[in-house]
């Protein structure tokens, strides 16, 4: 039996979503808040609604775009306890992340190494921004997730794994409808609570290494 993290990375290990901030300051809210409003209440596919917010973005802003999102990261508190203790513990941890490659890297990049990270992909070589998928949905999945957290555990995980999910939003719902533990904070709670989902709630890392550490035995 192998224990296995799998952590989503806009508003769990960053404070907040890069992704709503992009679009805040660099498109119109007019454009961007249909679609994010549509991924929130699941009438949009994710990959939908943000591959067409990206599509917003004109792609020779790419140095704007990573400079504001670099100086703007605030990774959220006991994250590199969590690292420590799983190494420590012998627990496989990946990023898991609806974000985009040319920022989550760069800001893991002190963390963890990049084939740790599972997220989008970003090309700049059009007159706008378009989103590769490298981790779509597999034949078990229909959602248009964009990057399928479940097509991902599906790939990494043995059947005897123990798979422990940290989110905090809608892309990480069907994943914790999958998982032995859930860690949830935010809108994630909600999507827990109206499901009868079990989780545990955290504010920082710190609550999650205190709550694996005391129930280690049980896991």
């Amino acid at each position: 039996m192998t224990l296995r993290i799998l952590c989503d990375f806009d508003g769990t290990v960053t404070m907040q979503d890069n992704i709503i901030a992009l679009m805040e300051v660099f498109v119109p809210v007019n454009d961007f808040e249909p679609l994010k409003r549509g991924v929130l209440d699941r009438t949009l596919s994710i990959q939908s609604g943000v591959g067409q917010m990206f599509a917003l973005l004109p792609s020779d802003g790419k140095a704007d775009y990573l400079d504001f999102l670099m100086e703007r990261a605030v990774i959220r508190e006991g994250f590199s306890e969590l690292l420590q203790y799983s190494r420590r513990q012998g627990i496989h941890f990946s990023i898991v992340s609806g974000g985009m490659d040319f920022f989550v890297e760069p800001i893991l990049a002190p963390f963890l190494e990049q084939e740790q990270i599972y997220c989008n992909i970003a090309d700049f070589s059009g007159p706008f921004v378009h989103i590769d998928w490298p981790h779509a949905c597999d034949a078990h999945c229909t959602n248009g997730c964009g990057c399928c957290k479940t097509s991902v555990a599906r790939t990494l995980c043995k059947d005897d794994d123990v798979i422990i999910v940290i989110g905090d939003s809608v892309t990480d719902f069907e994943l914790a409808k999958q998982a032995d533990r859930v860690y949830a904070r935010d809108y994630l709670i909600t999507l827990c609570e109206e499901n009868d989902i079990a989780y545990t709630p955290f504010e920082t890392f710190h609550d999650i290494v205190h709550d694996l550490a005391r129930s280690e035995a049980t896991i």
